[in-house]
């Protein structure tokens, strides 16, 4: 025989109480069942109370509403000549409850007793009603069965008389009976409550009285989840839980099951199934003595949590030496029936720190100062100190016993998204981890952590963009093609949730579709704030955030740092910030390894060409970098190929800007300012801690270009091209070809414009194409050669997006 249960979100209008009627006929005789009220209808009833002693006469209106549901539900559901009488004896039910809201109205006192009754109406209504639904079933009293002691309200129950009741109440049971959770009965004849989840209760304790083979608690969820679904939408259903992972899930904050109502039938191993009532064909979660299935290969089962609480620590030299000083410390919590959630003590008796609920500090901590605040004459002294505003967060599991690493990587998982712990505790049986944590870090510690133990089954990064001009663009169009095969094949789901250009910013948590940003920028977005659109990536503290820079924007640049120490990882084709300073270089690449995330900087030099990437690896293997001979504009170059007796100088630079090659103002690029840039960068990753300054610039223009307007310039650079032609033919004449060359050779840079012949590596360069020649203590006779596009949108943001996928495979 089996028990059913079912609870108020399973019976909340007749549609849903069609479906228990479904699933308790397919179940059949013999069979017993448990129901909670309609849902929220113990809380109305309750609230109607209050308003009565209130002398508020809303509540004469207010009971309608409620008798209306149940109208409309034995209406719709009760068939022939039963309704009628069905429905007066909700009418009676209902008056009945009706009389005791006069009475509270008249006396203005709610009595436990009162109370009690009061809160027995919205099972019996329940229980009543579906009992002349389902096909087979009886009306079972639960006051009748189960017996409690003194008191009305959460009242204890007799277990020695109720187990006896039980079991001849039940002895060959041949129908469907349908009892109201929650309510019991005393000695008096008078209605009890077993308080909260009473209903669940009184099902496991019915269960174990009757020796069910089984007992199932149908809900609106598909069983326990590896974490809660609201804050972790990839959530997975959990196939099997032993009761003990099942009792620490409850203890932490999982809801699904309460605590007590493990018990009863734990210790007559009789398992327990949560089912789905609106999903009745999903398998849901068996809980038993041996939980064995597929999820069992993971090394934690669950994650849960307890959204607020405080810690309070007693410490101080004041406490050693003192006598029974756990004893007395736990002893005064009882006496004044703190809950305790957490504890841990120092082995030298130092210290001891507990995890209560908010609403229990201050009882604590007068009566622990009571205590002890008396023996703090004693040598040394005792101080107390309470923290507020955390959260605890454990995870749970068997197979965490005996198993090293458990801890590194909830740790790392932690520490990876800057989530700091505070306290925290394992028990000897090593079935569970709980840590403290500042509840502003609640929601990410817990992706973070979920992901860590690989109980999600895809990664997800969350992107703030800054900059949708060509490379921004095309990055986003990038995303927008990738994501699908980046969620099948690497398990990686990107999520794009703040962007913004030069005039306005938007971010939104629940994400954007990167199709869209740009109609979303200009529709929803704001007036562009650099320091607001980080104080809003801050607030929103999102695990696994990745801040991407497609800008040449100095104040973008300098958000780095900060960033860095809020553990955000940052990717940027923006060569600002690792060319400028050497200390900030320096500065930037220590910080983010200090906060353990990730810099990463590859399109600074050579657009997506893997040259920054190729240089890490080499001296990581225990190579030296002793010579770089690199084309590392593709402006120039493009500028430099195209020339011939048909397209002058003037002309060249021109179709390099058309082309998108060059920037606006052409001689940014003309300069040589950009290749220093890049070559700065190249010597430092190449172990060279050398300034901009250093880079020794020979310019092939002369300096009177780079001043004015730039119609001035056009009208200069003009009167250039007689001269860059003639220069050209001498060129051709020898079968030279010119090539703007950075240079490092033994920590010596410098830029500028070359003439080299055919064996030169770089003379069959074409197009905007980049080289880049490695010379090192392995590669010494023959360079490493890195060759291919070095500019342009596309492959810029191609590489851009390639580092944002090497964030996530850290």
């Amino acid at each position: 025989m089996k028990v059913l249960k079912f609870g108020g979100s399973s019976m909340c209008d007749a549609r849903s109480v069609g479906l228990v009627r479904q699933i308790i006929e397919a179940q059949g005789a013999p069979c017993i069942v448990v129901v909670s009220a309609f849902e929220g209808m113990t809380h109305r009833l309750l609230a109607l109370a209050q308003q009565a002693v209130q002398r508020d006469e809303q509540y004469k209106s207010d009971i309608r509403s409620i008798a209306k549901l149940h109208f409309d539900v034995v209406n719709t559901l009760v068939t022939g000549s039963r309704r009628t009488t069905v429905l007066a004896e909700v009418q009676r039910l209902l008056g009945e409850y009706e009389d005791l809201l006069y009475g509270l109205y008249l006396l203005q006192d709610l009595t436990p007793k009162t109370n009690a009754r009061i809160l027995s109406v919205g099972v019996r209504l329940s229980a009543f009603v579906l009992s002349h639904i389902v096909a087979g079933a009886r009306y079972c009293d639960t006051s009748e069965i189960i017996r409690t002691g003194a008191g009305y309200l959460n009242a204890t129950i007799d277990f020695e008389e109720s187990n006896r009741r039980i079991a001849e109440k039940f002895a060959g049971l041949d129908h469907i009976a349908i009892l109201p959770g929650y309510m019991a009965g005393n000695r008096n004849g008078s209605i009890t409550n077993l308080g909260q989840r009473g209903a669940d209760y009184a099902a496991a304790v019915i269960a174990a009285a009757t020796g069910a083979s089984e007992l199932t608690l149908w809900m609106n969820v598909d069983g326990f989840m590896t974490a809660d679904p609201e804050i972790i939408p990839k959530a997975q259903p959990i196939e099997t839980l032993t009761y003990a992972e099942a009792i620490e899930l409850s203890h932490f904050g999982a809801t699904v099951i309460f605590s007590p109502t493990i018990r009863p039938v734990y210790e007559r191993n009789i398992p327990i199934n949560i089912r789905n009532t609106y999903n009745p064909d999903a398998k849901g979660t068996l809980i038993s003595n041996t939980a064995e299935a597929e999820n069992d290969r993971l090394l934690i089962k669950g994650i849960s949590s307890i959204e607020k609480i405080s810690l309070i620590s007693v410490q101080g030299t004041g406490l050693i030496g003192l006598t029974n000083v756990t004893a007395r410390f736990f002893k005064v919590l009882s006496d004044h029936k703190i809950n305790i959630i957490m504890v841990t003590q120092a082995s030298s008796e130092y210290s001891i720190t507990i995890a209560v609920l908010p609403e229990e500090a201050k009882t604590a901590t007068e009566a622990l100062n009571r205590e002890f605040y008396p023996n703090s004459d004693v040598a040394g002294e005792i101080k107390m100190q309470v923290e507020t505003d955390l959260s605890v967060v454990a995870i749970v599991g068997e197979r965490m016993r005996n198993t090293p690493g458990i801890s590194a990587t909830l740790f790392r998982s932690l520490a990876r998204n800057g989530v700091s712990v505070i306290t925290t505790a394992q028990g000897s049986s090593e079935l569970n981890i709980s840590v403290v944590i500042r509840h502003s870090n609640l929601r990410k510690a817990l992706n973070a952590i979920h992901e860590g133990f690989f109980l999600s089954n895809y990664k997800e990064l969350h992107l703030f963009l800054v900059g949708v001009g060509n490379v921004g663009k095309s990055l986003l169009e990038q995303i927008q093609r990738q994501r699908e095969i980046l969620m099948n094949d690497l398990r990686l789901k990107i999520n794009l949730v703040g962007v913004a250009n030069s005039r306005r910013m938007y971010i939104a948590p629940e994400g954007i579709e990167p199709a869209n940003s740009f109609q979303v920028l200009e529709k929803k977005g704001k007036a562009y704030d650099m320091r607001r659109f980080i104080e809003r990536i801050f607030e929103l503290n999102m695990r696994n955030s990745v801040f991407i820079d497609c800008t040449g924007n100095e104040e973008v640049a300098a958000a780095y740092g900060t960033l860095f120490e809020h553990y955000i990882s940052v990717v940027t084709a923006n060569k600002i910030a690792c060319s400028s300073g050497y200390s900030l270089y320096k500065s930037l690449k220590e910080s983010s390894k200090e906060h353990g995330v990730r810099f990463m900087f590859e399109t600074n030099v050579g657009a997506g060409l893997p040259v920054i990437n190729t240089i890490n690896d080499l001296i990581r293997s225990g190579d030296r970098i002793l010579k770089i001979e690199a084309v590392l504009s593709g402006t120039l170059n493009f500028i430099f190929n195209v020339l011939d007796e048909h397209i002058p100088i003037s002309q060249a630079i021109r179709l390099a800007k058309e082309k998108g090659f060059s920037e606006p103002d052409p001689r940014l690029d003309l300069s040589g300012a950009d290749v220093v840039r890049k070559l700065t960068i190249l010597a430092r990753e190449s172990g060279y801690p050398i300034e901009r300054e250093d880079v020794a610039i020979l310019p092939f223009l002369p300096d009177d270009c780079f001043e004015g307007s730039q119609e001035e310039f056009w009208k200069k650079i003009e009167a250039l091209d007689a001269e860059f032609e003639t220069k050209r033919r001498e060129l051709a004449r020898q079968d030279k070809k010119w090539r703007f060359i950075a240079v490092l050779d033994n920590g010596k840079p410098s830029v500028g414009l070359q003439s080299v012949d055919s064996k030169h590596p770089s003379y069959e360069l074409e197009g905007s194409n980049n080289i880049i020649m490695l010379t090192t203590a392995r590669y010494f006779e023959q360079p490493m050669i890195i060759k291919g596009y070095g500019a342009g949108a596309e492959v810029t943001a191609a590489g851009v997006f390639a580092d944002v996928i090497r964030v996530a495979n850290v």
